[in-house]
């Protein structure tokens, strides 16, 4: 019988030789800084994640960042926001939560309008190397705040500065503007096994 790990292995090595043999640097490739608008997207697991990834990556390497968090409230203390504690880096929650458990959608819709003119103020600042939009697709999307002011934002941002924006349902016109895209799509979740939210992982 043939061993699945050594045959594996064997295709693997010979295109990972012919990859390797065959690799020229693509030409035109600029250097140095330059600002990212950079959209995680989709109805997979991981979009919040991957921002906080790069987010504790770049103030790593010294950048100036914040997170802004659209849907989750001022007072949540989630792992996440226990650890940007340890580290310093500064986060805002601008939301009243979930809008599928929201009481009052009017009020959702305000503070979200309001959250925009945050991010707004702390974009054109000059303060900052890297915002974290959190779950801000979903005001675009449900027209809480409107797309022609924050395309007019996001074109007329400091030349340097990073923008992450994470959400389902991104814009078309969004994802058009945007220099990386990444749509995250499930494979399996545990939700559907039974399996609930867990610490550490959900939040």
């Amino acid at each position: 019988m043939d061993d699945p790990t050594k045959t594996r292995r064997e295709a693997a090595m010979k295109e990972l030789t012919e990859q390797r043999d065959n690799y020229r640097k693509k030409e035109g490739i600029s250097k140095g800084r330059r600002g990212l608008v950079i959209v995680n997207t989709g109805k997979g697991k991981g979009k919040t994640t991957a921002a906080l990834g790069l987010l504790i990556r770049a103030h790593g390497r010294g950048l100036k960042t914040k997170m802004f968090q659209f849907l989750k409230h001022d007072t949540a203390k989630f792992g996440e926001h226990r650890t940007l504690d340890l580290l310093g880096i500064p986060y805002q929650g601008l939301g009243d939560g979930w809008t599928w458990r929201s009481k009052d959608l009017e009020n959702s819709a305000e503070l979200a309008a309001h959250g925009w003119e945050l991010a707004k103020e702390a974009i054109q600042s000059g303060e900052y190397d890297l915002l974290v939009l959190d779950e801000f697709t979903y005001p675009l999307k449900y027209g809480w705040v409107a797309w022609s002011d924050v395309e007019a934002v996001l074109r007329g941002r400091d030349p340097n500065l990073h923008v992450i924006i994470t959400g389902r349902y991104a814009l078309p016109e969004l994802v058009e503007l945007a220099d990386t895209v990444s749509e995250i799509n499930p494979v399996k979740h545990a939700y559907e096994q039974g399996i609930g939210g867990q610490q550490g992982i959900e939040y």
